[in-house]
């Protein structure tokens, strides 16, 4: 019996609508949700990333300022920007959208977002508040996959979760937030990485699977328990010269053999992507209802 899909899509649409609501609220009290989003240079798929964050945000109403540089832009005048954006009472929410052209500090970039306005949640104190299981922004990609496990009524409390992948973006924080002491969280958690040894034995243990290695086909059918949940974050380009652009995206999943096994699966396009755009408005909106309770 094929697995369920888990239709990311149609969970973060639920969601927009949702914060749809509570911008219209806030809104009326004096306070429109606002998010700045910063890309430098043309990179195609950054590109075609921030257009579709813009236009969730016109979904949800809130004010989107789009802000595009060269990628000739200096570190000064990208440091000077994000100072500005700082100040600006209409922004909640800062986005500067990565991977940053060569020659750009990206750490320094991200460590000078005010943590107030860190909506992408990667600045060091966010990262903090995360491990020490105190409030504030989540990053949105394991946010994310919390939020389709939670609509496909998949239980995490007791169970065994294999992340493969330990990246600052997904795997590393996604781990703290499955195993901190805390709704969504109380697993049992094993991280996979380039040097764990017989990865394919660990995976076979999971109850639940999470696949963030950046890389086709890490996890194949015959790594994967019958019945387990299996996330695909993973996005890769591979040829296919049956497509009009040369290329299809594909996840870290096998997912042909894999949902034959699983019996829920996230799809690639169409899973996790929408939930990772979904929580960074979550996020946004977070931070100007508490802009309107600090007025």
């Amino acid at each position: 019996m094929s697995a369920k899909i888990i239709d990311g899509n149609q969970i973060a649409s639920e969601i927009r609508e949702e914060l749809a609501q509570k911008t219209r609220v806030l809104t009326d009290s004096g306070v429109r949700p606002g998010l700045a989003v910063v890309l430098v240079g043309e990179n195609p798929a950054s590109v075609s990333y921030v257009t579709a964050k813009e236009r969730d945000c016109e979904k949800v109403g809130i004010l989107s300022r789009d802000i595009r540089l060269s990628a000739q832009t200096t570190q000064e005048e990208l440091i000077s920007l994000i100072h500005e954006l700082n100040e600006d009472e209409e922004i909640d929410g800062i986005l500067v959208q990565l991977p940053l052209p060569q020659g750009l500090d990206e750490e320094a970039v991200i460590q000078t977002i005010h943590p107030d306005k860190d909506v992408d949640g990667f600045h060091p104190e966010s990262i903090g508040r995360l491990v020490l299981n105190l409030d504030g922004f989540l990053p949105c990609t394991p946010h994310g996959v919390l939020k389709m496990l939670e609509a496909s009524e998949t239980p995490i409390e007791g169970s065994d979760v294999v992340i493969v992948g330990r990246s600052r973006i997904v795997g590393a924080p996604l781990a703290n937030l499955m195993f901190r002491k805390a709704s969504g969280g109380n697993a049992t958690v094993t991280v996979c990485h380039t040097r764990t040894k017989d990865m394919a034995e660990k995976v076979r243990q999971a109850d639940i699977v999470v696949a963030a290695a950046g890389r086709p086909n890490t996890v194949t059918a015959d790594m994967v328990k019958k019945g387990a949940v299996v996330i695909d974050v993973g996005v890769n380009r591979v040829e296919d010269a049956t497509r009009k652009r040369g290329y299809r995206l594909v996840g870290d999943v096998d997912f042909e053999s894999v949902k034959d096994v699983a019996s829920a699966i996230s799809p690639v396009p169409g899973g996790v992507g929408p939930l990772t755009r979904a929580m960074l408005l979550w996020n946004t909106v977070s931070s100007a209802q508490k802009r309107l309770e600090r007025s």
